[in-house]
């Protein structure tokens, strides 16, 4: 794959994802995207194999640069693994509270949606949500290692744990239109943590 075509077919993922964090998988032509991103019509099957790869690609694409964030938000920085894994679900409340499109989240906007339609998304959706928990597992470990989190969290447990209540808050709060579900995950991640509300 030559320079030229990996900076297009990245292109075409970049335009491609607010429009389909905003509207869904399925509602979006590829015709909506083409046009957006000043690319000729015929030439999508040029940079990908089908829609369906179209959508693993931007899933994948997705879960690249959120690792690149959650990977700044978690590594050791002089403060203690607690801190970082807190101020990480602050980050996402406020992320998933607010009006910004850019900073939804497309597991939440396109798991339901595309989990039964494409083995093909559904895997990278997997694959994604699997690497994020393992990297919150370690987080803990090293929190129970720093002393910063209680030496009777089983990491992997948690870690599954709180990823699931997050997912699910965040899809009360598009159903609510508010930030209730966020805030009583929080809450419950604090407890579950074993730290004192900050």
């Amino acid at each position: 794959m030559t320079i030229e075509h990996q900076s297009m077919r990245q292109h075409i993922l970049d335009v491609a994802k607010p429009i389909i964090l905003g509207k869904g998988f399925s509602a979006v032509g590829l015709n909506e995207i083409l046009t957006a991103a000043n690319v000729p019509k015929g030439s999508f099957y040029h940079y990908f194999k089908s829609k369906e790869a179209f959508g693993a690609a931007l899933l994948d694409a997705y879960f690249d640069d959120y690792f690149t964030r959650l990977e700044s938000m978690l590594a050791p920085n002089g403060s203690d693994a607690a801190s970082r894994m807190v101020a990480y679900w602050t980050r996402w409340l406020e992320t998933q509270a607010g009006d910004c499109c850019e900073e939804k989240c497309l597991t939440v906007k396109l798991a339901g949606e595309v989990s039964d339609l494409s083995e093909a998304m559904r895997d990278s959706l997997r694959c994604g949500t699997d690497q994020l928990i393992a990297r919150l597992a370690q987080c803990i470990n090293e929190g129970i290692a720093d002393g910063s989190l209680s030496p009777d969290l089983v990491a992997a447990q948690v870690a599954e744990t709180l990823y699931q209540m997050w997912l699910g808050a965040t899809l009360l709060a598009k159903v609510r239109r508010d930030n209730s579900s966020l805030a009583c995950a929080m809450d419950s991640t604090l407890k579950l943590l074993q730290l004192a509300a900050p």
